[in-house]
C-alpha cells in the first residue's frame, strides 16, 4: 500500500512539475514574443529617426548652399579688404609699392592724438558724426508712424500711390538728389525765384551754400529719401500680426486708435528694437555719398562726417596711410558699440542680436 501510494505521489508531482514546466516555457515564449515586438518597434523607430535625420541633413545642406553665395560675397568684400589695414603702419605714397614703403609703426595713430590741429579737426568731425547719427536715431520712430498711418488708409489705390511716391526716392542716387536740391533751392532756383516774384524776399536765401542749420538740412533730405523705404519692413510686420488680436480688441470695445496703441505698436516693438540696435552699432557709419555731394567751402566745417573726412584725407590730401588709420579706429569702435548694445539688450530685454 505504501509503495502504490508513493508511486501515485511521484506521478502527481511529475505531472505537476511537467505542467509547471510547460507553463514556464509558454511564459518565456510569450515574453520572447513580446520582447521581439518591442525590438521590432524600437528598430522601426530607430530606422525612422535615421531616415528623418538623413532628410534633415539633406535639407540643411540645401539651405547651406542657398546661403553659400552670400557668405562668399561677405568674405570677398568684407574680410579680404581688412588686409588693407596694413597700410596704416607704413608711409605709403602711391604709386610706390608697399614693399618699398617705409614702415612707421604707430606713427599715424600717435599723430592723431599728439597733433593739436589734427585733434581739433577730428573733434569737430566726431561732433558732426555724433550729431547726424543722433538725429537719425531720434527720428527712427517716424517710419513706424508712417507705416501705421499708411496701413490705416482704406482706399487701396490711394495707398499704393502714396507708398510708391514715398519709396521711389530711395532708388535715386544722391547725385540726382543734389541736382533736384540745386534746381529748387540754389540762389537762382525755383524757390528763390518764386519768393522774389512774390516780393516776400529781396535777396536770394542761401539754402545750400550756408553754414546755418546744416545738420537739420541733411536730416530732412535723408528723411525725404528714406522714409518710405524704411516703412516697408514695418508694413510687413503689420501684415504678420495675428488678426485674432484685433478681433479680441474689437470684442472688448477698442476703437481703431486703441487697437493701434494696444495691438499694433507692441507687436512692432521687437522689429523696431532690432533695427534700433543695428543703427546704434553703426553710429559712426554715416555714409559718405550724401555729405560728399552737398559739401562746399561754406558748410564743410559742419557737414564733414567721419566717412567723408577719411575720404578727404586719403584722396584729397593724398595721405592714404592716415586715412586708413582713422578708418581702422572707426571700425574697431563700431564693433565695440555693437557689443555694448547687444549686452544692454540682453540685460534689459533678455534677447540680443549676437
Amino acid at each position: 500500500m505504501q509503495t502504490s501510494s508513493s508511486t501515485e505521489t511521484d506521478e502527481t508531482i511529475g505531472s505537476t512539475g511537467g505542467a509547471a514546466a510547460v507553463v514556464g516555457r509558454e511564459v518565456e515564449a510569450a515574453e520572447e514574443s513580446k520582447l521581439s515586438r518591442r525590438d521590432r518597434r524600437a528598430a522601426k523607430k530607430a530606422a525612422k529617426m535615421a531616415a528623418e535625420a538623413h532628410v534633415d541633413k539633406r535639407h540643411a545642406f540645401k539651405l547651406w548652399l542657398y546661403v553659400a553665395p552670400l557668405l562668399i560675397l561677405v568674405f570677398l568684400f568684407s574680410y579680404i579688404p581688412l588686409f588693407g589695414w596694413i597700410y596704416a603702419f607704413y608711409d605709403y605714397q602711391p604709386p610706390i609699392p608697399l614693399s618699398e614703403s617705409k614702415f612707421v609703426g604707430l606713427q599715424w595713430f600717435e599723430m592723431m592724438v599728439q597733433n593739436p590741429a589734427q585733434l581739433r579737426t577730428i573733434g569737430q568731425v566726431l561732433l558732426n558724426t555724433f550729431a547726424m547719427s543722433g538725429l537719425n536715431i531720434l527720428t527712427s520712430f517716424l517710419p513706424v508712424i508712417f507705416a501705421i498711418a499708411l496701413n490705416e488708409i482704406r482706399a487701396k489705390w490711394f495707398k499704393n500711390i502714396i507708398q510708391t511716391l514715398t519709396t521711389l526716392p530711395n532708388f535715386i542716387s544722391w547725385v540726382l538728389v543734389y541736382s533736384i536740391a540745386f534746381a529748387m533751392f540754389s540762389s537762382t532756383g525755383m524757390v528763390n525765384d518764386l519768393l522774389m516774384n512774390l516780393h516776400i524776399i529781396s535777396e536770394p536765401i542761401k539754402f545750400l551754400d550756408s553754414p546755418d542749420q546744416v545738420w537739420l538740412k541733411m536730416l530732412l533730405w535723408n528723411l525725404w529719401k528714406g522714409l518710405g523705404w524704411g516703412s516697408i519692413m514695418y508694413l510687413a510686420g503689420i501684415a504678420g500680426i495675428d488678426p485674432e488680436l484685433y478681433e479680441a480688441a474689437q470684442v472688448d470695445g477698442a476703437n481703431r486708435f486703441q487697437q493701434i496703441i494696444h495691438v499694433t505698436i507692441p507687436q512692432l516693438m521687437p522689429t523696431y528694437f532690432v533695427l534700433l540696435m543695428l543703427s546704434i552699432s553703426n553710429f559712426l557709419n554715416n555714409g559718405m555719398d550724401q555729405y560728399y555731394v552737398f559739401q562746399n567751402a561754406f558748410n564743410q566745417k559742419w557737414i564733414q562726417v567721419l566717412d567723408l573726412y577719411v575720404y578727404n584725407v586719403g584722396m584729397g590730401q593724398n595721405s592714404l596711410s592716415l586715412g586708413t588709420a582713422i578708418s581702422m579706429l572707426k571700425s574697431l569702435v563700431s564693433v565695440g558699440l555693437l557689443l555694448l548694445v547687444n549686452w544692454l539688450s540682453k540685460r534689459t530685454r533678455g534677447v540680443g542680436i549676437v
